[in-house]
């Protein structure tokens, strides 16, 4: 792509916006060294990765690959048996930690989640998890190695605080005794890696031992005392073993390490590869970005596009198209008018379509691949090469012409400015019909009324202009395809205050073509604004018709769910009247076959039909058929429209729609049904705060308040407690998380030694209703938070 055309379009600052997304040496660096593509395989497959990341940072919000350090430097060095230091070993491990969060947030939650083109790269992570433990146990920082990474350093050290005590004890008390009045001053210093008292130069003879070094002035001798230069020289030889132990150390950990080259190359080729990806991705969502759809035909249909570099509370959609039913577009209009604005936002959009990047436009935009993009926008001119405005145009035209072809789109920012307007517009029209002739996408800017003729004139060229709001004299940055730019000279210098006979002097030395022409603008500018303010309005009652049938539509499948549940319930209750009816008449009939068999007396007969009746009796004055009585008497002033009541003879809930009559009489409506009911027979229904507090809960093993799960928060801090005390307050708090409903909680334990946080995992690790859990990301908390999914 032409170096010149991307430096124009200011390419180079939607990468450097791109790179800002990226964290990695090698993230921002495949950032930086993005271009436009031509081939539609990899641009199509470009753009499908930013997609599915932009959708990925929509579900699960946004992720951190962390710094992933380059390793190739340590991996080449491991390949010939080399040992490691510890910092690299350290950025190591922080990569392998890093490769276990990408892989955790790559996972599907569901089963319903489609699988995307990132899938394949999350599938290549191996963490490396015993490794980088292994790493993260032995070497605290780059400096410090732990004591527990080997048992002989741990001795070592348990050696050197031994007899550092030592010498601490010994020195103490000379300072402290015998020595006190020969020394300086009363304290213990160190003088190459031994330990020294400064004593007074006159008491050299009087202190024995040996001297390392003496004060500027000679007045002071930092002298080493025999009391503890056995215990110094052996604690020198501890510091040398030591620094031979960390060496071993280190050569171990390499050793293991090198059993993973591939793997550890893969991890950070993936790593950086997703973070590049999800830069794009991140790019889109603060842009407000959508997937361009691309051809290879040459169709451009840009619709409600930004200009990306633009204040986006401020810039002004626009909606361009080209290569559909003409190839050149002409767009005029007053200066600062969003002409060159409207120029390079087709010709940036294009180089972000084809760099896989999603544009700031409307979905279903169309942009054309083209294998070269050619721009002569803005002011060239040198005043060492001699070249003026128009020479140095003519020179950047002269150097892409003889290139373009039917693939190539080309923007001319004031074809033909600089010169006499004349020929300038002659030379214009020349040039443009070349490419038109050739079928290249074109798009111009110009203040030329031969250039309006012509594109009025040519099959195949558009107008279009900018739109410009003479009362205020700013501009509107609105592109109007189809009507071209009026002069709006002589009106916008009478809204500045020009005299009118100097205005009216103008309009007299213009032809009657020139009015003519300059009215056929007007009269076109005010017919499409007309057809414009129509068509708005016809859209905007076609909205209004499709919720009003939506709400008609839903308020009758809600009329039609109520009128089939009030008929199953009736009819259940139907049935059970019929099956209760038919058991007591099969028991009177069984009963009326025994008597008539058996040789009872009339009064077993009384007793059982005494039974049968207190039965009926029983079953028709049960809750669900006796007609019950309100809990309080009604008076008719109590009933207000709209108030919602229970009709207690059918058991129903309903809304008074009138007033009580004479009567007493109202008429209530139940769903579909409306019925006139006496006021002895409602019951007004009391209305209730579904959040209040006091509201319980009835279950079998007693009453629960709702409001449990609000007072739960979600985080735990355990810092300061014992592991003992910790895991007992963590049990009782995810107890009271999972009757939250909570999906996931932190866990505050600090870094410290790392105790506390081993204690924590250990016991996580062991629980049924915990998913997963993972230490927190940079900025969140790091080693010192530990996030808990919960089933």
């Amino acid at each position: 792509m032409n170096q010149k055309t991307l430096t124009k379009l200011e390419y180079d600052k939607i990468t450097a916006l791109l790179e800002e997304q990226a964290t990695s040496f090698r993230g921002r660096q495949l950032c930086r060294r993005l271009k436009p593509m031509t081939d539609m395989e990899r641009i199509d497959t470009a753009q499908e990765q930013t997609a599915a990341a932009f959708t990925r940072l929509i579900k699960k919000g946004r992720i951190s690959f962390g710094d992933a350090a380059p390793v190739e430097e340590s991996m080449k060095r491991l390949e010939i048996g080399a040992a490691l230091g510890s910092g690299e070993l350290l950025r190591i491990c922080r990569l392998l930690q890093n490769t276990g969060r990408a892989k955790a947030y790559g996972r599907h939650d569901t089963q319903e989640e489609s699988a995307d083109c990132l899938d394949i790269y999350f599938e290549q992570f191996d963490p490396l998890t015993t490794l980088s433990n292994e790493i993260d146990r032995c070497i605290l920082s780059e400096e410090e190695i732990s004591d527990d990474a080997s048992p002989t350093l741990k001795r070592i050290r348990r050696s050197m605080d031994s007899i550092n005590e030592k010498v601490h004890t010994t020195l103490n008390g000379l300072v402290n005794g015998s020595l006190r009045t020969y020394l300086q001053d009363p304290i213990i210093t160190m003088r190459g890696d031994r330990y020294c008292l400064p004593v007074k130069a006159e008491y050299r003879n009087q202190v024995s031992g040996m001297i390392h070094d003496q004060s500027a002035t000679g007045s002071t001798l930092f002298m080493e005392p025999m009391a503890v230069v056995k215990l110094n020289n052996d604690l020198k030889e501890l510091y040398a073993k030591e620094q031979e132990e960390i060496q071993v150390i280190l050569a171990r950990l390499s050793e293991e390490t090198a059993g993973y080259i591939e793997e550890i190359r893969t991890d950070y080729r993936c790593l950086t590869d997703l973070d590049f990806i999800f830069a794009r991705g991140q790019l889109a969502m603060s842009m407000n970005g959508s997937r361009p759809i691309l051809n290879e035909e040459g169709r451009i249909h840009i619709r409600n596009g930004r200009h990306p570099l633009l204040d986006a509370r401020k810039v002004v959609p626009i909606t361009v198209t080209l290569g559909q039913d003409f190839s050149l577009l002409i767009i005029t209009g007053p200066n600062t008018g969003g002409k060159t604005v409207s120029l390079k936002t087709v010709g940036l959009f294009t180089l972000m379509g084809q760099a896989g990047l999603h544009i700031p436009a409307s979905d279903r935009s169309e942009l054309a691949v083209f294998h070269q993009v050619y721009a002569d926008i803005g002011d060239e001119q040198s005043i060492e090469q001699s070249l003026s405005t128009f020479s140095s145009h003519m020179t950047n035209i002269v150097s892409f012409l003889k290139d373009v072809d039917e693939r190539s789109l080309v923007l001319f920012d004031e074809l033909g400015a600089g010169t006499d307007p004349t020929e300038g517009a002659a030379l214009a029209i020349a040039i443009l019909s070349y490419l038109h002739d050739r079928d290249i996408r074109t798009m111009a800017t110009t203040h030329y009324s031969e250039l309006k003729v012509f594109a009025l004139s040519t099959p195949g060229v558009e107008n279009a202009c900018c739109e410009f709001d003479v009362e205020s004299l700013r501009p509107t940055y609105h592109l109007l395809i189809g009507i071209p730019g009026k002069s709006n000279a002589f009106a916008i210098s009478g809204k500045l205050g020009l005299p009118d006979y100097i205005i009216e002097d103008a309009k007299m030395r213009l032809s009657e073509q020139d009015i003519s022409f300059e009215d056929l603008l007007t009269d076109l500018e005010t017919s499409k604004r007309t057809i414009e303010k129509e068509q708005d309005e016809i859209q905007a009652h076609r909205r209004e018709m499709e919720r009003m049938k939506a709400q008609l539509r839903q308020k009758e499948e809600r009329l039609e769910e109520q009128k089939e549940k009030i008929l199953r319930e009736a009819n259940d209750k139907a049935n059970a009247i019929l099956r209760e009816a038919k058991e007591v008449a099969d028991e009177t009939i069984k009963n009326f076959h025994r008597f008539g068999k058996e040789n009872i007396s009339a009064a077993d007969m009384e007793r059982e039909r005494e039974r049968l009746r207190k039965k009926i009796k029983d079953t028709s004055s049960s809750p669900s058929l006796k007609t019950q009585k309100p809990k309080k008497e009604h008076k008719a002033s109590d009933f207000k429209l709209g108030e919602s009541v229970r009709v207690l003879s059918m058991n129903l809930t309903g809304t008074i729609r009138s007033l009580p009559d004479a009567r007493g009489n109202v008429t209530v409506q139940m769903g579909i049904l409306s019925s006139q009911v006496h006021i002895s027979d409602l019951e007004i229904m009391e209305e209730q705060n579904p959040f209040s507090t006091s509201r319980k809960k009835h279950t079998g093993g007693g009453k629960i308040k709702m409001g449990k799960s609000l007072s739960v928060s979600p985080e735990i801090n355990l810092l300061g407690r014992t592991v003992d005390e910790a895991v007992s307050e963590l049990d009782k708090y995810l107890d009271d998380a999972i009757l939250s409903h909570l999906n996931s909680v932190r866990v505050v334990h600090g870094k410290g030694t790392g105790a506390l946080r081993k204690g924590i995992h250990e016991f996580l690790r062991r629980q049924k209703h915990v998913k997963s859990y993972h230490l927190a990301e940079y900025g969140e908390g790091d080693a010192g938070v530990t996030i808990v999914e919960l089933k």
